[in-house]
């Protein structure tokens, strides 16, 4: 499945400074529908480059990390659960900044 992922407020630094990534990921073996906790446990393997607790805890993205499905606020359509379909937009924001 293809999907274009983007990072901003500094998360990008995690990723060699790039921002937007266009990736294809298919869901786990058993499964028929890629779902976000899928997608976070990939991006974790294979794209968070350094200092994975900046970005993740636990299963899910650290306070402070705004998540976007299509524009939408992943809270909207179920977070973790939040099923994505082909060419779906990604965008993780970080809202925290040092001061």
């Amino acid at each position: 499945m293809q999907l274009t992922l983007e990072f901003g407020g500094g998360l990008e630094l995690l990723c060699d400074s790039v921002k937007i990534h266009n990736i294809n990921v298919d869901p786990q073996d058993g499964e028929k529908q890629l779902t976000m906790k899928n997608l976070l446990t990939w991006v974790r393997t294979n794209l968070i480059k350094e200092r994975p607790e900046m970005f993740m805890k636990g299963d899910s993205v650290r306070p402070g990390v705004l998540v976007l499905v299509n524009d939408t606020d992943w809270e909207l359509s179920g977070q973790l659960e939040t099923v994505l379909e082909e060419k779906d937009n990604v965008v993780f924001i970080s809202t925290l900044h040092g001061g």
